[in-house]
């Protein structure tokens, strides 16, 4: 330990010891960052609480804090409220902040969302940033209070101006949709660029589509790649998606197989359908890769499961056949009646040569299966 932190802990502990309550909060606050002493929330609580029973607003809004983590003390959402509160009502902008968003989650609190927006206001007004783009969200979304797009720009722009990337993004979107301001791409453009810039992902991966389809800026293929790329890999899995079209595609850049399979992988592995199908078609024409259909069943069992028409069509076909899986003509009719049903006209048609081939018990179970499957799709995907 150095002379200087040594002395500060002297100081501040001798005069806490003395019921200085900026001293304890002080002493607190080296407890609990580890400045100059050992980080010990337990102390840091202590020490706050000694503080905040004197009225001490930072003391008060720290202890919030400590509560609402669980730092030092058991979790408590009612006492980290209590403590926010009593900040808040003396007109510190953080603990109005953090009480309108315990507020608005019913977090510690009954939710009131008219009393949410009241204290988030309040230190907007003191501009709390973080406050200025929760007001715009809740505007934006009718969350509490009549849908307002005017009051959410001007709150989005706020924040923006200040530098806040989610305020800075949000207000791009609305540019993009025309809510609440003139439909503007460029406009769209500039904040979702400032957002991205500071590794916003949703703006990244808007910014990459924006230079791909040439909105608000001129089209450019290598820009879109570079920003869908940042997104992807902070595991955006529409941005994972788009990259492996884009590649997979080669219409502006080389064709690239091998990296439209790895970003699709990506997007699969988190559940993306389209991303998924499309690995099966890759595995089972061989496209950069050895030909797999057991591969090509992989996928296309996990798109099925969510919908996917064009793979409940290929997958039947599969069972149908024998490829990658063992031959089965009832998981063939369950997965080839589903686009049947929605007017798939080769699906139709072969599910009639199949027809020919079963039993009637089989027709009868694989139609009976084919219902339940139906269901559950319908109860999952909703």
């Amino acid at each position: 330990m150095n002379e200087r932190p040594f002395i500060a802990e002297n100081r501040y502990k001798q005069a806490a010891e003395l019921g200085k309550s900026d001293a304890q909060y002080n002493y607190g606050r080296m407890c609990e960052l580890g400045d100059g002493v050992p980080q010990n929330h337990v102390e840091a609580a202590r020490w706050y609480l000694l503080a905040a029973e004197q009225n001490h607003i930072q003391a008060q809004l720290a202890l919030g804090y400590l509560y609402e983590q669980g730092l030092g003390v058991e979790q408590d959402d009612t006492l980290a409220v209590n403590w926010y509160n009593r900040a808040a009502d003396r007109g510190d902008a953080d603990a109005q902040y953090n009480l309108g968003v315990m507020l608005a989650f019913g977090q510690g609190i009954q939710s009131d969302y008219p009393q949410a927006l009241n204290w988030c206001r309040k230190a907007a007004d003191q501009g709390h940033i973080e406050a200025q783009y929760t007001l715009g969200l809740m505007y934006a979304n009718g969350e509490g209070i009549e849908q307002d797009f005017d009051q959410a720009v001007g709150w989005y722009r706020m924040a923006a101006q200040a530098g806040n990337a989610d305020g800075q993004y949000n207000l791009g979107v609305m540019y993009a949709f025309g809510q609440g301001v003139e439909r503007d791409n460029s406009q769209a453009f500039k904040w979702c660029r400032m957002a991205a810039d500071q590794g916003h992902v949703d703006a990244q991966h808007n910014l990459g589509s924006m230079y791909a389809r040439g909105e608000g800026i001129e089209a450019d293929p290598y820009e879109a790649i570079k920003w869908y790329r940042l997104a992807a890999e902070q595991g955006d899995l529409d941005a994972q998606y788009n990259l492996g079209s884009m590649y997979i595609k080669g219409e502006s850049i080389p064709q690239d197989y091998a990296e439209a399979r790895k970003w699709w992988t990506l997007a699969a592995e988190q559940g993306n359908a389209a991303a998924q199908y499309n690995l099966g078609v890759i595995y089972v024409f061989g496209y950069g890769v050895e030909k797999s259909d057991a591969e090509a069943v992989k996928w296309w069992s996990k798109a099925v499961e969510q919908g996917y028409t064009d793979a409940q069509y290929n997958l039947g076909g599969m069972y149908a056949l024998g490829r990658g899986v063992d031959k089965d003509y009832i998981s063939a009719y369950i997965w080839l009646s589903l686009p049947a049903e929605q007017g798939h006209e080769d699906a139709q048609r072969i599910l009639k040569n199949l027809e020919n081939k079963m039993t009637p018990d089989q027709i009868n179970t694989a139609k009976a299966d084919a219902e339940r499957v139906c269901e559950r799709l319908e109860k999952n995907i909703g």
